[in-house]
């Protein structure tokens, strides 16, 4: 299958590697010529996968429409905040029969809209050709590697199956579901809470605290995306939960790495400053809550972390003001 992967940051590349490594014709455009060069030819992408050997049937180009010429599965690795641009001026050179997938995690903030959203508005494609792409996923891990699995959802059975065909290999598995609410906003929510427990570890509070957080944070987003039309058991997949545990974890999540430097001290200018790439997590704080408040969903973590964001808690006091709901099973 002849694949475009637009975007050459960690996980682009990575998901470029995986479906390289599943046998397909991948092409991946970067928008750093510099960056396509270095892959062409040494099969390196030494500023976001350091040390790591990209397949040699994996070739990267500038150029939009050569990356997308031909391509029948196109997937998305573009920060959250610039898609509607991206797509607005790619969409002509997208073939019209061609599935896109969105390897993303987050909300436009203008508009609080999910990337598959965004996707179907800009373009005009159809639901049956958008799919998301969504699970534990550390890129660094899997571009060594290391076994590991996610989910393609789609409101198309056929579809989702085709990404997860396209995507699967000896070292990665990708499974399916029709939850595309569901796999979406697990993706996104988790990123809030891993932001949490990284300002907790950052100000040095222990694994009672970080363990409570996340429990308490599942409940939390796990509320908000029922109200939104996602299915329970969707959080306690491989989407929610899964995705949850590695991002809040590791310190190779961006998300945590971001929420220990505010923990730490740092504002969130010297954060945004300090980070070589884009932690989507911070971007969805205030649109997240927005939409939570449209629901008349509490969510007392995710409002803790925008109090920090915006100076007016220290991390210090995150912890302490936990929910206090009763904990219990979720119910739809």
């Amino acid at each position: 299958m002849k694949i475009a992967v637009m975007g050459a940051g960690s996980w682009g590349t990575t998901f470029a590697k995986v479906l390289a490594d599943a046998g397909n014709d991948v092409t991946l455009w970067a928008r750093r010529e510099d960056i396509a060069d270095e892959i062409n030819e040494t099969h390196r992408n030494g500023d976001y996968l350091p040390g790591v050997n990209l397949p040699h049937n994996l070739r990267a180009t500038q150029h939009v429409a050569e990356a997308l010429n031909g391509a029948q599965q196109v997937y998305l690795a573009v920060p959250s905040q610039t898609l509607r641009g991206n797509l607005t001026e790619w969409g002509s050179m997208i073939a019209p029969e061609a599935i896109l997938v969105s390897l993303m995690k987050g909300v436009e903030r203008e508009t609080g809209l999910r990337m598959s959203e965004v996707i179907a508005e800009t373009t005009g494609f159809a639901a049956k050709q958008i799919a998301v792409v969504s699970g534990p996923n550390l890129a660094i891990e899997i571009a060594g590697e290391q076994p590991a699995a996610s989910v393609a959802s789609s409101s198309s059975r056929d579809t989702a199956i085709a990404v997860a065909e396209a995507a699967t290999n000896s070292y990665f598995t990708t499974f399916t579901n029709s939850d595309v609410i569901g796999t979406e906003f697990g993706g996104i929510l988790k990123n809030l809470i891993a932001v949490a427990i990284g300002i907790v570890n950052g100000v040095g509070y222990g694994e009672n605290t970080k363990a409570s957080i996340m429990t308490r944070g599942l409940a939390e987003i796990s509320r908000f995306a029922v109200a939104y039309g996602a299915q329970a058991n969707t959080m306690v997949g491989l989407a929610g939960l899964g995705d949850l545990i590695a991002t809040s974890e590791s310190p190779l999540s961006r998300n945590h790495k971001a929420g220990e430097m505010l923990g730490r001290g740092y504002s969130l200018r010297e954060v945004l400053k300090r980070m070589s790439q884009t932690a989507e997590g911070l971007a969805s704080v205030k649109p997240i809550l927005a939409l939570a408040e449209a629901k008349g969903v509490t969510m007392p973590i995710v409002e803790q972390v925008n109090a920090v964001l915006e100076g007016r808690m220290s991390p210090r006091d995150i912890a302490p003001t936990l929910t206090h709901e009763t904990d219990g099973p979720v119910r739809e």
